[in-house]
């Protein structure tokens, strides 16, 4: 049984994800779920009428998300099946954060604001859009942190926790990340206000800076040699006004 009441839904097919959002077309895709259906059977599942159903069976032909096979007792009739895979919906407190940061992306453009400005909203409409139509990109986005963070700790000489927190709140200011501030040493924790990654968002009842845990990880290895664990646990995501990490450093 597919999700109810969600926006749009994501489909895995030959030629790739489709996204479908059409009310029509995913109650045909539920009804043909399971078994193969005949074209009689999707209108009056559908309530449509026949030049509809028509229509959008083609279009979910075209996109592979369902199969077109004549019936081989009557090859008059054809018979419609499911030749996608059901991977992930969208949910509504992401979607309405989407939504609002793809106007706050337009009021950078009208405003005038900074290209710095622009392209970092930019950056958070593809990051909460990905969410938005149900993929979770945090496993991606923390892979990609660590990478950056391997590659920026060039910028690091420090030989030791002390020197390297310095050095990354030094750096954070520098380059606009957020202002790094130590809240406890055990276990290390450490707090970020105004954080690039998520300041400003409205509280999801999650946390959101996967970015970040892997960046502060990947500092680490490459720097110190340690392999530290980062989690955040405080987050404009859930409610709060800074960012607060805690970093797990192995015996």
């Amino acid at each position: 049984m597919l999700p109810k009441n969600n926006i749009t839904i994501i489909f895995s097919t030959e030629n790739g994800m489709v996204a479908l959002d059409s009310p029509v077309k995913l109650k045909i895709v539920e009804f043909i779920h399971g078994k193969p259906r005949s074209f009689e059977d999707v209108v009056n599942e559908c309530c449509k009428a026949k030049s509809t159903i028509s229509v959008h069976l083609k279009d979910l032909v075209m996109q592979n998300i369902i199969l077109e096979q004549k019936d081989p007792s009557d090859k008059r009739k054809k018979h419609y099946s499911l030749n996608s895979q059901f991977i992930a919906y969208s949910q509504t407190p992401i979607q309405n954060c989407y939504n609002r940061i793809i106007d706050r992306l337009m009021d950078t453009v009208d405003s005038g604001n900074s290209e710095m400005e622009f392209f970092r909203t930019l950056c958070h409409t593809i990051r909460y859009g990905l969410e938005a139509y149900g993929m979770n990109p945090k496993p991606v986005f923390k892979n990609i942190g660590n990478d950056i963070g391997q590659k920026m700790s060039r910028f690091f000489v420090a030989g030791s926790i002390e020197e390297l927190l310095t050095e990354m709140a030094v750096f954070w200011q520098l380059h606009s990340l957020g202002e790094i501030e130590i809240h406890n040493l055990d276990p290390l924790t450490l707090i970020v206000h105004d954080c690039f990654d998520c300041s400003d968002m409205p509280n999801v009842g999650r946390t959101l800076c996967a970015l970040v845990e892997g960046i502060i990880e990947g500092i680490f290895e490459a720097s110190l040699k340690l392999s530290v664990t980062v989690k955040e646990l405080e987050c404009f995501g859930t409610g709060h006004n800074h960012c607060k990490f805690e970093i797990r450093i192995p015996d």
